[in-house]
Parts: structure tokens; sequence; C-alpha cells
């Protein structure tokens, strides 16, 4: 009996407890929910910062940057949060190794400028998180928000400005590619842009931005906390434009066809072949074509730059307007040509933009090298395609190509008799639609014994010609608002109009040496840009004429077809 009113007694006293600790809980869970609802009413913008359940303070900071995806450069936001938790630094959102090497770099460059690292778990989300992100370009604005969320610099000032650079370990800052891009989108946003001063040299071609130049970590938190002033990007100009030193047309000895060739290559933006065996000169020809050409414009000069931002070129301020000239060697892949990579990075051809593509030893190349350029060499750019990104690059380029006749150099008359089937086997190397792409081709024979003792360098040196070559540009801009190897169909249709004599002339010698449509395209615009370059307004049988003797490739290849049948 005894025993059974102890039991009783203990399962009330347990079932009091219980309902007591229920009620306790119920309590505690009310007016925490009333606090959080009442704290995120109050709650900064930035950085953001509110008390958990447990009392821990949790806090939140964003700060913005740019990626780079081809000649985009699509805004990044940087998300830091501050929690409790062993102490750790997570990056999350797509980021490729060299981003991730950046918990280092940012720790040892926030601790040597005499700043604390939080002890403490931080997450620094780069949003979107399905955008690739690669490079040191991120460290600076990781770094500033690092600094926001854990209140050691205010962070009220950071929505207003972006922020690109990679930290030394001393804090330094360091130079970054496609600061160009970077700089046009920032100021299209309505925000400044904070780069390295390694960068400044980018600047000066974007006079219009807001960017600022920094070249500590240190200075940059200055600038947020105390309005400390950073120079201006646009404070430097760029000097007078000094002419490189390109070599001069009247150098060269002889050649008279070559030099008339390269005058209308120039003058009308064509592409040419030079033909002809070793030691004749056509390395020495392509050469002197950039001295001919005029130079580029504001838009063109940035354009220019902005491609050789994406691999951390900088440019000239002497030379900032000077066509670009690149010659790849014949070994030189597709990637290397035309531009790849994981995240694709721009090639030789996008490089030569608004420029000459020299290609020497042109049977050297791989053909299938060779066929890529095909349509770029049509519609003045390169889209790449890749699993993660697809980018395009402009690459509106003028081609020179140089070659011999034949494996040994020379063909027939030039001091072999090499068979006829070697020769095409050898030519074949290069197929007939990239064959098509070349306006002019000429060759460049061997001058006669004695002429390099007796000629004396008389010749009309590049600036007399380059004169020429500008006014011929301005009278095709004027007239169809672009130069002659850019016209459309409709433009040929309009401005290269035949005499009915004429068109049957030219139908006659297209047959016999058995040319496409586009090659009669060709035709027209090399004839219009000889007539361009004498100032006349029609096209006459003799600038056919003319454009038909640079057919040299045509002839070359019928001559070897006819001696194997």
């Amino acid at each position: 009996m005894v025993l059974a009113i102890a039991l009783f007694v203990i399962k009330q006293a347990c079932i009091a407890i219980l309902c007591f600790r229920a009620a306790t809980a119920i309590f505690f869970l009310a007016t925490a929910r009333t606090t959080v609802t009442v704290m995120m009413h109050k709650r900064p913008q930035h950085p953001m910062m509110y008390p958990s359940q447990g009392g821990m303070r949790m806090t939140l900071a964003i700060t913005y940057t740019r990626a780079t995806i081809g000649m985009q450069a699509p805004e990044v936001s940087i998300e830091v949060h501050i929690s409790n938790g062993l102490p750790a630094l997570t990056l999350v959102g797509l980021p490729e190794t060299t981003v991730k090497e950046a918990r280092d770099r940012v720790r040892s460059a926030l601790i040597n400028c005499g700043f604390t690292f939080p002890a403490k778990r931080i997450t620094v989300n780069l949003a979107p998180a399905d955008l690739p992100k690669e490079g040191g370009r991120y460290d600076l604005p990781i770094a500033l928000a690092i600094l926001a969320a854990s209140e050691q610099i205010a962070g009220e000032k950071l929505a207003q400005f972006e922020f690109l650079g990679e930290l030394g370990l001393s804090g330094s800052l360091r130079g970054v590619h496609g600061a160009i891009p970077a700089a046009l989108e920032s100021h299209k946003a309505g925000r400044s842009l904070i780069l390295p001063q390694d960068n400044q040299m980018e600047m000066v071609l974007v006079p219009h931005s807001n960017a600022l130049l920094a070249s500590h970590l240190l200075q940059v938190c200055a600038f947020l906390q105390t309005g400390e002033t950073l120079q201006k990007g646009r404070d430097v100009s760029p000097i007078a434009h000094v002419s490189q030193a390109i070599p001069d047309l009247k150098e060269i000895i002889g050649q008279e066809q070559g030099k008339r060739a390269l005058e209308i290559t120039a003058a009308g933006g064509h592409n040419l072949l030079l033909l002809g065996p070793p030691g004749t000169g056509k390395t020495m020809l392509a050469s002197r074509l950039p001295g001919l050409l005029p130079e580029l414009d504001d838009e063109e000069a940035q354009e220019s730059a902005a491609i050789n931002s994406l691999i951390n070129i900088q440019p000239s301020l002497s030379q900032w307007r000077s066509r670009p000239f690149r010659a790849p060697h014949h070994t030189a892949s597709i990637t290397a040509l035309v531009g790849g990579g994981v995240l694709p990075k721009p090639g030789e051809i996008s490089l030569a933009h608004n420029g000459v593509l020299f290609l020497d030893e042109l049977p050297e190349f791989e053909r299938r090298v060779l066929d890529s350029l095909r349509e770029p060499l049509e519609s003045g750019e390169i889209v790449i395609s890749r699993t993660r990104a697809k980018v395009c690059y402009p690459a509106r380029f003028q081609l020179v190509a140089a070659m011999n006749p034949s494996p040994s150099g020379h063909y027939q008359g030039m001091h072999s008799r090499m068979p006829a089937q070697q020769v095409l086997r050898y030519l074949n190397r290069l197929s007939g639609p990239f064959l098509d792409r070349f306006d002019l081709s000429i060759e460049v024979p061997l001058l006669a014994p004695g002429i390099l003792r007796q000629q004396t360098r008389n010749g009309e040196n590049s600036e007399a010609v380059r004169e020429r070559v500008i006014q011929a540009r301005k009278r095709q801009l004027a007239r169809a608002g672009r130069i002659n190897a850019q016209m459309k169909p409709d433009d040929i249709t309009s401005y290269c109009k035949l005499k009915n004599e004429d068109a049957a002339y030219l139908e006659e010698v297209m047959g016999k040496l058995g040319l496409s449509v586009r090659a009669w395209h060709r035709i027209l615009k090399v004839s219009r840009t000889i007539a361009d370059l004498g100032g006349e307004e029609h096209i006459q049988r003799k600038h056919l004429s003319e454009a038909l003797s640079y057919r040299c490739m045509d002839r070359l290849l019928i001559q070897l077809h006819k001696s194997l049948t």
C-alpha cells in the first residue's frame, strides 16, 4: 500500500515537471520570434547585422566587381557572411583554382596591413553562381567585404563603387587583365571603378570613365573611411602619337608590281598572297604594309586596346594609334590562331583586329588551321563555343601571306624542273575555298643580275603612298560608309557597275581561269579600289585588266593542270 502511494506521488511530480518545461519553452519561443521580427525591420543595408536565436552576432557585407567573358564584363557581387563556428574561409559561386587561392592571399594581406582576420566561419559567395570566374581580380573586393562584415571599415560607401585588383601578401595591388571592358561597363552601371595603379595606361583610353587608381589596400580603405583622394584614371592623357619605326617602302629595290599591289591592298583593305622563290623580298614587302595604313581612330584604338587588355598587354601611350601587325609561326595551333581555352581567350586573329595578320611559309601551316580562318575572313569576328562559355571576339584583319611556288622554292623557269604533279601536291595543302579569300595574288620574282648594284633608292617612300591610300579610303567611306574589301553584295551592285562590253570581257577571262562567283566579287572590289586610287568615278577596262593581273595563283594552277594533260 505504501509502495503504491509512493509511485503515484512520483508520477504526478514528473508530470508537473514536464508541464513546467513545456510552458517555459513556449514562452521563450514566443519571445524569440517577437525579437527576430522586430530586428528584421531594423536591418541596415550595408553591411547587414542581426542577432540569431542564440544571441550570436551574424554580419553580411556586399561588394561589386566585374568578371571577363570574352569582350563582355558582367557584374559580380561578392557576398561575405561571418558567423560563429570553426574558423574557415569558404568560397562558393563557381570559382576557379586561382580564385580559391585568394583565401591565403587575402588573409595574409589583411594581417600584414594591421587588420584582424576574423577567427570565425566566413562564407564568400560570388554571384551569379553560374558565371565562370577566374584570376586574382576578386582579391580586393573580397578583402573589403570581409573588413566591412567584421566592422573594421565602414560599409556605407561600398555600393557606390566596383573593385578590381589582385592582392600581394603585403597588401599591394597588382594589375589585372580585362580592365578596359570592366571600366566601360562600370561607367554604364553608374558606379566608379577602383583598380590597381598598374592598369593606369589602359584607363587613358577610357577618358569618360570614373575610374580611380590605387597601389595598396590601405589606400582604398583610407578612401572609404576618410575620403582620402585617389588618382583619377583620366588624369593622365596620352602623349602625342609617335609613329613606329616601320621599315620604309623606299628601301625595297625593284619589285614595282609588288609595291603597287601593296598600295592597292592598303587602300581597299584587301587580302594579299605573295608567291615567289626564297630571298626575293616577300617578307620585306609584307612588313611595309603597316606603314601604308592610316592610323587607328579613337574607337578602333580603344577596341584594339580592350582585346590586348584581356591578355594583359599594356598599351604604349606613344604608339596607341598604330595598326597591329601579327606574324605567328607556321607551327601555331588552331587555339593560338583563332583563340580558345576552357574560358576562351583571344587568338592571333583577334589581336590583329584593325590591323594585319602575316602568315609566312603559308603551306607549312596545318590545313585545318588555315581553314579555320575562312569564316572570320568573311564575317570579321570569331565565335568560340565551350561547355562553360560562348564568346565572340572581333577579328576584322587584313591577311597577307607569303609562300614558295614548290617544295624546292622554285618552279619551271625559276631554276627548277620539279614534276608538276609534285608541285600540285604541295599546293593542294591549301584548300580552294581558302585561296578564294585572297583578293590579290602576285609573283615576287628573282631580280635580274646586276640590278641590286645598279638600282638606286629613288622610289616613293611610304609616306607619299600613304597619303594616296588615305585619300582613296576617304572616297570609299563617303560613298558606301565602309572600305571596299568590306562591301556587301548590294554595295557591289550599286558601286561596281560595268559597261556591257567590260562585263563580257570579265566573264570571258573568268571562264578561262575557272574562277568562282566569290572571285568575281573580289575582282570587282579590287577594280573599284584601283579606280579610287586614280580618282576615277567609274570602273574602266584598264582597272579590270590590272585587277586581273593580280591573279598569279590562278594562272599557276591552270598551267600545272595543263602540263598534266
